[in-house]
């Protein structure tokens, strides 16, 4: 039987019902700007080695639960689970970033590539999701997630990151209809993977979009967002008698946040590039809205990063459906002193 759980602004934010006060989390909040998490990653030997056991996955989660009064835990794990899960020789290179040895180049590699079973090549996931549900004892809720299928396919097409995506970009002109099948193929492996999340505890879902903002107008539409709404659309309602809220959240994607809205989410995540008050008038108040700090401001002195905050919260405004977060993720040089002035900004502010 699962714990009572005793913070749940989170779950009602995401549905837009009021809360006292603004949720707090934070991309990458279990990261390497912790002390702790650096500990333990060199015991564990190496990035993928910690997403991979079930134990260090909850360790490293709760870190920043353990450190900070947050509002939610998010899964400790990596967007590329699913092609490393479907035999493409991953690797985390130090200062290099991922690197796959198989990359995927064309109608034929996409053909072979299997759709992974959650319960089985990536069960050490979903365990680690029943793990931490089970250690966070309902002090907070349990954050899954997911790559978008254009996001992930970028790296499994690029063979790693890449800032001009000319492979995918060349397929995407050139062989439409293949990558077309690479993205179906990935919509479906992913709404299986955060379905397998939320059937072991997790009690909101995230869909990060990283590099849908590369795409042109027209592109994002066909390319990104038609997938993310394939999966939202069949991902898992309700768990333990509770709406499960759908997060979408598309780095750069400011301009089309109507249209991300309009995909059935609960929620849409804004970088920092778009003022808050711009992107509730673009949604009409139909979904929430998390964000969206921009990160680099954690690297300002304390009183200038309580200013910075509350201009994010001012510019929500008042009612519903607001979770104070980054615009994306904290970088590692950040001082976590800092991130103790921020949280502690958010959850004492009212508006006036």
């Amino acid at each position: 039987m699962s714990a009572v759980l005793k913070n749940d602004l989170l779950l009602r934010a995401l549905l837009r019902e009021p809360t006292p006060r603004r949720p707090i989390w934070l991309m990458r909040q279990a990261g390497r700007y912790l002390p702790e998490y650096r500990a333990t990653r060199a015991r564990a030997g190496n990035f993928l080695a910690m997403c991979m056991n079930p134990e260090i996955a909850c360790e490293v989660t709760l870190q920043p639960i353990d450190r900070y009064p947050l509002d939610a835990a998010i899964l400790f794990s990596d967007i590329l689970t699913i092609p490393h899960a479907m035999n493409l020789g991953l690797e985390f290179e130090t200062g290099e970033g991922p690197r796959f040895a198989h990359p995927v180049r064309s109608a034929a590699d996409i053909e072979k590539l299997p759709v992974p079973d959650p319960g089985r090549e990536l069960k050490y996931v979903i365990d680690a999701v029943a793990l931490i549900r089970r250690e966070l004892d309902g002090r907070v809720p349990l954050i899954g997630f997911a790559g978008s299928p254009w996001t992930v396919a970028t790296y499994m097409v690029e063979g790693g990151g890449s800032k001009a995506f000319a492979k995918i970009k060349r397929m995407m002109y050139e062989a439409p209809r293949d990558l077309h099948r690479l993205l179906a193929k990935l919509a479906q492996a992913t709404t299986l993977y955060l379905n397998a999340q939320i059937a072991a505890g997790a009690q909101a879902v995230m869909v990060f979009d990283t590099w849908g903002g590369a795409l042109t107008p027209a592109q994002y539409e066909e390319f990104s967002l038609r997938y993310m709404a394939e999966i939202v659309g069949a991902l898992t309602r309700e768990a333990s008698g509770r709406t499960v809220p759908r997060i979408v959240f598309t780095k750069g994607g400011g301009a089309w946040l109507a249209k991300t809205a309009a995909i059935g989410c609960d929620a849409v995540g804004v970088d920092w590039t778009t003022d808050l008050s711009s992107a509730r008038k673009m949604v009409r108040d139909t979904v929430a809205l998390q964000g969206n700090l921009d990160p680099a401001a954690l690297f300002a002195p304390p009183d200038t990063l309580r200013v910075e905050a509350i201009k994010v919260l001012d510019g929500f405004g008042s009612g519903p459906g607001h979770v104070f977060n980054l615009g994306h993720g904290i970088t590692p040089e950040v001082d976590p002193e800092r991130v103790a002035v921020l949280v502690e900004t958010v959850r004492s502010y009212r508006l006036a």
